[in-house]
């Protein structure tokens, strides 16, 4: 297998939320420091302690300097502005890793903070950059979910799945959100309930669709040796990928409408990882949309083309189904923080510190993130404390894979 040289050499220690909620009531600033400081209590360390800072937003955010200035931090030594959204979900714990393992900086936080729903609201995001929105503008393309509808479209017309794999998957990430306090969408959802949800663009109902939230989401990583002194379990990055197809997420110039970014990243992912499908106990999906769901599990070999939403309706998806997903109720039920919320989740099943929604014995986890073609996607390991392989995880899979 052929590592990528931050493999294991840096863990997430700590993670933390602040509620959520479709009005907050307080500012964006607010909301970071409070899931900044959740965060750094969990991992047992203290603002002093830090001295690396990354985050991502989409204009809707405070950049890093001002939250450094209201957190008080005395020492800055690396800091990070990234332009998007799912794009950078899970890269940036690539970034992370890379500061950690450079000594660029020894304590690092990732935070991603919004008022997506009572400030500026991402359904109503113009699609494109600011030169094209005139194209997209006349053609009725108002935000994101008209654009990913067409796309939707296409990619059921070429598997040949319907609205009742759609409804599965919205059905099954529910039932996850039920058992989770923080999630927003807690009441049972049923594929007759989902069927009579108003369209927003054919062939996306309402439940197709992720929320629009306000919320924050925070994650400490700090070096492999140092977080096996701290008190949760060290969550380790072992392989972090990113790219896509052709366009750079624009899918109106990709090769196909419905190809998303993991047709393009699975062969790379395995291969950096050194892990095989097999060898992922639960998977964080990015689910702004139920049928990107579906393309995900089908281009990462969980699944034969075609054929995801019967996985899904079989019971793939749930904590005793071949691969528990989104176990939080992902963005379509818990919240949408841009798909932070889904990396903290990895984290707190790894830590098997997930509840009545554990899943047993965890030790792999998938995260992925995307805008379009263009995308992310990580490999999460629970620390062993054994310092073969990478970050103690050489025991996990390997280029073979386990049996399950």
């Amino acid at each position: 297998m052929a590592l990528q040289p931050f493999a294991g050499r840096a863990a997430i220690v700590g993670v933390g939320w602040t509620p959520f909620s479709r009005a907050s009531g307080v500012t964006v600033g607010d909301l970071a420091t409070a899931c900044v400081l959740d965060a750094l209590d969990d991992a047992g360390l203290a603002v002093h302690d830090v001295d690396g800072l990354l985050s991502y937003a989409m204009n809707d955010s405070i950049p890093v300097l001002g939250l450094a200035r209201s957190l008080g931090l005395t020492r800055l030594r690396w800091h990070q502005d990234l332009f998007g959204g799912g794009t950078q979900t899970a890269s940036i714990l690539g970034d992370a890793a890379m500061i950690v393992d450079a000594g660029l900086a020894d304590v690092v936080v990732i935070y991603r903070a919004l008022n997506g729903r009572s400030g500026k609201r991402m359904g109503q995001t113009a699609v494109g950059h600011a030169e094209d929105a005139h194209f997209y503008g006349q053609y009725g393309l108002a935000g994101p979910v008209q654009l990913y509808a067409l796309a939707a479209q296409r990619y059921l017309h070429a598997t040949g799945q319907t609205d009742d794999d759609l409804a599965a998957v919205a059905v099954e990430l529910r039932a996850h959100a039920v058992r989770n306090p923080r999630a927003l969408m807690r009441t049972p959802l049923t594929v007759d309930d989902h069927h009579a949800s108003p369209f927003v663009a054919t062939p996306l109902r309402r439940f197709d669709c992720c929320q629009e939230t306000d919320g924050g989401c925070a994650l400490v990583v700090t070096s492999i040796d140092r977080a096996r002194d701290l008190p949760h379990p060290p969550v380790a990055i072992r392989s972090v990928v990113r790219g896509g197809g052709p366009g750079c997420s624009a899918l109106d110039r990709a090769e196909d409408i419905d190809g998303v970014f993991t047709r393009y990243l699975a062969d790379e992912l395995w291969r950096t990882s050194g892990l095989t499908p097999a060898d992922v106990d639960v998977a964080l999906l990015y689910d702004a949309y139920t049928w990107v769901v579906l393309a995900q599990l089908e281009d990462l070999g969980f699944c034969p083309p075609g054929e995801a939403g019967a996985f899904v309706r079989a019971g793939g998806l749930r904590l005793d189904g071949a691969l528990p997903t989104n176990t939080n109720g992902g963005l379509l039920s818990e919240g949408y923080v841009h798909g932070l919320n889904n990396v903290a989740e990895a984290v707190v099943q790894l830590r098997h510190e997930a509840g009545d929604r554990q899943v047993p014995d965890a030790e792999v986890a998938l995260c992925t993130g995307f805008g379009g073609s263009f995308g992310t996607a990580a490999i999460l390991t629970r620390d062993t404390g054994d310092t073969g392989g990478a970050g103690g995880v050489g025991g996990v899979g390997g280029a073979e894979g386990v049996a399950r």
